[in-house]
């Protein structure tokens, strides 16, 4: 008995010093988020703006941010080698005066209070084509480091800036395509991210077309990247429980690398994880299949590691959506029509992830299991379901 509970006490004392590290693991409470970018084009030139604003939501704690710059990738269908990009960022802080020479001084976002930062791109090309006619999206990747009682953290985030966007589709248009007992139709839209609104999104793209009894659906990695929840692998620091768990999963898994793992513990807390890996081992062997996956959360199924998505998020790792079942009722109320989150791969596996209330989720089996949005880069993230 008396050794039984040594035994406990020990493992208590394990799962204590397990979670104390990773809450006072190193982090900044700093938030960046971009907004209210536009672009002009300007003879052979095109012109972008946009904001960043930063906030410290922390009471007491003060952070530095000595370094920040932007870098922008493109993206597009065409060659795009000739095209030169030059940024400027221009420090617009409430307590300090702007500098004219484009120099960043190390700055003091103090306790709850921001700053804001201006962006200016310019493309520049040399082919006969605009440059707005050939780069579909930019990606504004903001590089920026904080400093504070945390130490000095590298953080790195982007958000893509769409430049042109594919023409709606109207009723008269519509080729729908036959299925059991419906028809599906696949919409094509501009590349989705934090800039974007989802039900605005579903609006945008099907208002013309939606009927009664209809059912819209979106992806669930494009309703978590509009939410922003993605992360870049470099600003995620893998403990010595991912480098040693992640090793068990499938080479395939997203929980096969050390900053995927991570990412679920740092979602749902390494205890449920070290736990849940566990009682599924455990259990694997009796034939009990899946259970890690039950009891570490949804999370564990929907985290999709790089390469698992559309580019650029296919340099990042995201996360399932938060809330879709919210999301899904106040899109229907919007919208007049069933609405669903779906997860749907080529292998003809459909999971229904939520949907609206009074939706037909056996006709969705059935309309998706072909895949008709794609696996590749069709970018049709919404598919509208019609029963027959």
């Amino acid at each position: 008995m008396e050794c039984l509970l040594l035994i406990l006490l020990l493992l208590g004392l394990a799962i204590a010093w397990i979670e104390a590290r990773h809450r006072l693991w190193p982090a900044s409470p700093l938030e960046l988020r971009q907004s209210d970018w536009s672009a002009t084009q300007n003879g052979a030139s095109l012109e972008m703006e946009g904001w960043l604003d930063i906030s410290n939501p922390h009471g007491r704690m003060e952070v530095m941010v000595p370094e920040l710059e932007v870098q922008p990738t493109l993206i597009g269908s065409a060659d795009l080698r000739d095209i030169v990009t030059s940024t400027r960022i221009t420090p617009h802080h409430p307590d300090e005066e702007t500098r004219a020479d484009g120099y960043w001084p190390a700055y003091i976002v103090k306790g709850h209070k921001s700053t804001r930062v201006h962006v200016a791109i310019t493309l520049s090309g040399t082919a006969p084509a605009p440059v707005g006619e050939r780069v579909d999206t930019v990606w504004v990747d903001v590089h920026w480091v904080n400093y504070g009682p945390f130490g000095r953290l590298s953080r790195r985030q982007g958000v893509a800036v769409p430049l042109r966007r594919p023409a709606v589709t109207t009723a008269a248009q519509a080729e729908f395509r036959s299925g059991d007992q419906c028809s599906v139709l696949p919409l094509k839209t501009h590349l989705l991210g934090p800039l974007d609104d989802c039900i605005e999104v579903l609006r945008h793209y099907s208002a013309d077309l939606l009927q009664k009894g209809d059912i819209l659906t979106i992806g669930e990695t494009p309703v978590a990247v509009i939410q922003g929840r993605y992360a870049h692998p470099s600003t995620i620091n893998p403990g010595w429980l991912a480098r040693l768990l992640c090793r068990v999963f499938h080479p395939t898994s997203s929980l096969a690398t050390a900053c995927g793992l991570q990412t679920l513990i740092n979602q749902v807390g390494p205890t449920r994880v070290l736990l849940a890996w566990l009682v599924g081992s455990l259990l694997k062997p009796l034939g009990q299949r899946g259970w890690f996956y039950r009891l570490a959360g949804d999370q564990a199924r929907l985290i999709d590691d790089i390469t698992g998505t559309t580019p650029p998020y296919d340099q990042t790792i995201v996360l399932g959506p938060q809330d879709p079942e919210q999301l899904c009722d106040q899109a229907a109320a919007a919208l007049g029509v069933s609405v669903a989150i779906v997860d749907v791969n080529d292998l003809g596996r459909v999971k229904v992830l939520a949907s609206s209330r009074g939706c037909d989720e056996d006709l969705l089996q059935r309309a998706l299991k072909p895949n008709p949005a794609g696996n590749a880069n069709e970018r049709t993230p919404l598919v509208l379901v019609r029963p027959a």
